[in-house]
């Protein structure tokens, strides 16, 4: 049984993606095999590589959330990748591990391969109505596109970028320290070309030699019924472009729903107050009641009692991702006590009291009295 992948980076199962690499880069600090030299530590670090492969993406991540190893086996492959392949790690093991190297004629990888764009996030505001239903939204962004002049190479038209002098393209510079434990290498970013291995001369004049521009953009996107506070919907390839022909990175929209005047939301159901007059409660009516489909009619039974709840079945909000399935509409009764009421009002109330048997009038405090001011 493989192990399980949050335990091999010491996270929780709802930690966050900062705190997934976190962990990870911890972890394979501690036992790269550049640095760790003990028995088992290479398998270990395999072990961390394909725990991070997985959790890092959302989508890998939430196909092992529901169906375990067997959920990404094929999307992560066959076995744990070789570490002279490390593809989207690599980037992260230069950071640091760049400064260690126990042989002075060994080349490390250079950081001028296809790098994958930044992920993006985007708040944004929905009506109360909006989050129950879903529909289309249009959304402007800023992000980073590709120059068009240059077409990302940072170079003005007609030129090339040149290999870098200073460190003959590797994107590293190394230096070498005799200490009296032996001779110590460090290698560190080339100053010149900052690691990319290459130097624009002749820089485009639209992106001034960065390959990419920050552009806005109008997007339309589909927010599904059902959504709610925090509700993170991922928009693909959306994000800033990568650079030297990388993927770009993608989108995330964060939801946020507006208070309702009239409404509010309990998971899938919603809740919401019925005023009705005290002579509605004693004898029973039929209402036009809002809900979220509009004005539906409802029949309040006879004798009914404040705080009583009335339910409208399916009148809820739709279940997310599935909004064939909806809960309850939940209206909790409230009667509404006059606290005047007119001569007229008064004598036929009293009348009623005096059928009834209430005690009221002027000699005590009778029912009446207590619930009413003298118009």
């Amino acid at each position: 049984m493989p192990r399980d992948y949050y335990e091999i980076l010491g996270v929780s199962r709802d930690a966050d993606k900062e705190d997934v690499k976190q962990a990870y880069r911890r972890l394979a600090r501690k036992y790269h095999p550049d640095v760790n030299k003990e028995e088992g530590a290479e398998e270990r670090f395999k072990e961390i590589n394909r725990a991070y492969e997985v959790l890092s993406e959302p989508e890998t991540r939430a196909r092992y959330d529901r169906f375990g190893d067997a959920g990404v086996s094929s999307a992560g492959g066959a076995g744990y990748q070789d570490l002279g392949d490390m593809g989207g790690f690599a980037d992260i093991f230069e950071s640091f591990f760049s400064g260690f190297s126990n042989a002075p004629g060994q080349q490390t990888r250079r950081r001028t391969g296809p790098m994958r764009g930044d992920d993006l996030r985007l708040d944004l505001k929905l009506d109360f109505r909006e989050a129950v239903f879903g529909g289309e939204k249009e959304i402007r962004i800023s992000h980073l596109e590709t120059c068009n002049t240059c077409t990302g190479s940072g170079a003005k038209p007609g030129t090339r970028p040149k290999t870098c002098g200073t460190c003959g393209g590797s994107g590293q510079v190394r230096r070498a320290t005799r200490t009296p434990f032996g001779s110590f290498t460090q290698v560190s970013t080339c100053p010149t070309c900052n690691g990319g291995g290459q130097v624009i001369e002749d820089k485009c004049d639209v992106c001034g030699g960065s390959g990419q521009r920050q552009e806005a953009k109008k997007l339309k996107i589909t927010i599904p019924a059902g959504v709610d506070n925090g509700t993170r919907l991922r928009i693909s390839s959306e994000g800033d472009t990568g650079q030297r022909s990388g993927p770009a990175g993608d989108l995330y929209v964060y939801l946020f729903v507006n208070e309702d005047a009239e409404f509010q939301r309990d998971g899938i159901n919603i809740l919401s107050e019925l005023k009705i007059s005290y002579l509605q409660a004693i004898l029973g009516c039929k209402l036009d009641v809002s809900t979220v489909d509009g004005p539906i009619e409802t029949t309040i039974p006879p004798g009914i009692q404040p705080g009583t709840v009335l339910t409208l079945e399916d009148r809820g909000v739709p279940r997310l991702g599935n909004p064939t399935s909806r809960g309850d509409h939940l209206m909790t009764v409230s009667v509404d006590i006059p606290t005047r009421v007119s001569a007229e009002e008064r004598e036929l109330l009293e009348k009623l009291a005096k059928i009834r048997g209430d005690r009221v009038g002027k000699g005590g405090k009778g029912l009446l009295d207590n619930l009413f001011h003298k118009s």
